[in-house]
């Protein structure tokens, strides 16, 4: 079963996020999104190659603080952080080769 996303009173606001230590996968998204469900095995996929990364599904929408934030467009919207500072962001990944494209891109930065 895939992992739920957290309501807006259960995900970290801002200035928790930015607290945030380690690598961290911040997706945004819903649970009635076509795309964020279609993402879904693709995500579980490239994270089961990478345990380092911590993973925080954030329910996005209309006037949520968190999206807004982080000016989230469209969904599912990942935000890779390092010690809660974005380093790179993907939107709307459909293959696992999008996802290895962007860690291959961190790892040589």
């Amino acid at each position: 079963m895939p992992t739920p996303y957290l309501s807006e009173t259960e995900a970290p606001n801002r200035a928790g996020v930015d607290a945030l230590r380690g690598l961290t996968l911040l997706e945004f998204g819903t649970d009635w999104c076509g795309h964020c469900r279609a993402a879904q095995p693709v995500v579980a996929q490239a994270l089961a190659q990478q345990p380092q990364w911590q993973h925080l599904k954030v329910e996005d929408g209309s006037g949520r603080a968190l999206g807004r934030a982080y000016r989230v467009k469209l969904w599912p919207t990942l935000v890779f952080l390092r010690d809660g500072q974005e380093i790179a962001r993907l939107v709307r990944p459909t293959s696992l080769g999008e996802l290895n494209a962007v860690w291959a891109a961190m790892d040589k930065g």
